[in-house]
């Protein structure tokens, strides 16, 4: 079975800072995200285009609570620094679909939606050692309980 000391944190002071602060940011936001999932989403009068959009995600039963919810979760679980690496990876749909949102369709938001796509691909080149096992392919053995080997 692999071993956790042969994974490494890249520029660790960095990565530690960043996935701070991008924790904050997903907990802080993951909970508004809930709000507008159980009381909607606020709207200008006259309705932006941008406000149309959403009215029409919330109109579709988009899960915008369970959006929420999972962002609240991935930024949680990233305060740990075990399970840092599983909310990286939990965290990036969301940051990629973020991403694509304030390029195509709330370019006001840009100012946010950037560092949030840099915040999560930073935190993924830093903790690539985790992820490195998923790439190498079935090349270790394991032990079972009763003492054998098999080869995976």
């Amino acid at each position: 079975m692999s071993s956790f000391k042969n994974r490494s944190v890249r520029l660790p002071n960095l990565a530690f800072a960043v996935r701070m602060l991008f924790a904050l940011f997903l907990v802080g936001t993951g909970i508004m995200t809930m709000g507008f999932g159980v009381n909607g989403y606020p709207v200008g009068e006259p309705p932006s285009e941008l406000d149309q959009f959403m009215l029409a995600l919330e109109k579709t039963g988009y899960l915008i609570f369970w959006v929420g919810c999972l962002k609240t979760v991935a930024g949680t679980l990233m305060f740990i620094p075990r399970t840092a690496p599983l909310a990286i990876l939990m965290a990036l749909p969301y940051a990629f679909n973020i991403l694509l949102y304030v390029i195509f369709f709330a370019h006001q938001y840009l100012v946010v939606g950037l560092p949030d796509f840099a915040a999560c691909a930073l935190l993924i080149y830093c903790y690539f050692d985790w992820y490195r096992p998923i790439f190498s392919g079935p090349t270790a053995s394991i032990q079972n309980s009763s003492g054998g080997e098999h080869a995976l």
